[in-house]
């Protein structure tokens, strides 16, 4: 009786292992109710929720022009979730991304500068890339380094080494290499990806990138090690596995991956280097990389929807004149319902049966 006295009115467990089909009809009926609560909101203001998603999918989808800046807005989240991946995967929660794409842009910046002009197109924008990696890289293994060897918090590390690395761009397009008014000068022709179907070929190194990551996750010794230190990091010290190595070299991994994603941001989209070229995408691609389940192919989903969020939602700014803030409710609605639901896939609540309650009120 003390036992069931001190049984408290909700708790939470484990939940069994469910069905394909529930899983997604919970993830499908967590985006229904974020739209119906998104309604509501655009209700409030006085507005016709019916004529604003409408303005928002013909605003992202509608037309040709209007698809290829969404499909812009998704080639960073997808490449920046590509990248983490496997840190996660490993229980490394590398919180740094945005840093990793900026140290990415400054180094294939550095190569711009240096080469541009001196240089045939492809050449100097495949050293551009490597520069991209290498930055990166380094900029990724100095935490793992540190969590490697002093056991550190990485996710504190990853964190700080943003304000640093975007710090540094700032002193530069302010200072050494400003060319006019807080601005670093354009870089030429030579220096910008080439464009496919209207959109630069970045889209393309990205969907390769999906290929490389599932196959090296699910088909290469990397990917195994990286999938039992997630699981455990003393089973793989007992199986023989280097755990502070291959966290040292997933995280370069990541970092360079990250890299690549600010090289592509810097050479495709801006044409030139700024403290904010990350803009975010290292953080919402977190979300991106936790919906698909570290699966890459369902990356490409979750970008797409969350390009067409974005880019549906400016549309609806400058069209319905929607306050700004609105079309940031939207899509915090469908990202919290979204996020919200996986903790329903994953865990069950139990309340407390009346049978109990009697037997403690007897008590």
């Amino acid at each position: 009786m003390k036992h069931e006295a001190n049984t408290p009115l909700i708790r939470l467990a484990k939940r069994d292992a469910m069905s394909g089909g529930a899983i997604w009809a919970i993830r499908v009926g967590s985006i229904v109710l974020s739209l119906l609560i998104g309604c509501l909101v655009i209700l409030i203001t006085g507005n016709n929720p019916f004529k604003a998603y409408g303005v928002m999918i013909q605003g992202s989808l509608g037309g040709k022009v209007y698809l290829q800046q969404t499909i812009k807005i998704a080639i960073p989240l997808l490449g920046c979730a590509l990248a983490i991946a496997p840190c996660f995967k490993m229980r490394f929660w590398n919180i740094g991304a945005e840093g990793q794409i900026t140290a990415g842009a400054l180094g294939a910046t550095l190569i711009a500068r240096l080469l541009d002009g001196k240089l045939p197109s492809l050449p100097l924008l495949l050293l551009m890339c490597l520069a991209a990696i290498v930055a990166g890289g380094i900029w990724g293994l100095i935490p793992a380094f540190f969590k490697a060897k002093w056991n550190s918090n990485e996710t504190l590390f990853t964190l700080m080494m943003n304000y640093i690395i975007i710090g540094v761009v700032g002193w530069l397009q302010n200072g050494p290499w400003e060319a006019r008014q807080g601005r670093m000068a354009q870089f030429s022709k030579d220096a910008t990806l080439p464009k496919v179907l209207g959109i630069h070929c970045g889209w393309i190194i990205v969907l390769v990138l999906v290929l490389l990551m599932f196959f090296y996750m699910r088909y290469t010794k990397q990917g195994f090690e990286i999938a039992v230190i997630g699981d455990s990091k003393n089973t793989a010290s007992y199986a023989g596995m280097k755990v502070g190595y291959v966290m040292m070299r997933t995280m370069f991994l990541s970092g360079a991956i990250c890299g690549i994603t600010g090289f592509i941001i810097l050479s495709g989209a801006n044409g030139t280097l700024a403290s904010n070229i990350a803009n975010g995408v290292g953080f919402t691609a977190i979300t991106v990389a936790w919906l698909s389940q570290l699966n890459p192919f369902a990356m490409i989903v979750i970008s797409m929807m969350l390009a067409i969020l974005t880019k549906g939602a400016d549309t609806l700014q400058t069209q319905m004149n929607v306050p700004a803030s609105l079309s940031n409710i939207i899509i915090g609605l469908l990202l919290f319902c979204m996020l919200g639901c996986e903790f329903f896939i994953n865990f069950k609540m139990i309340f407390r049966s009346r049978k109990t309650e009697k037997e403690v009120d007897a008590k």
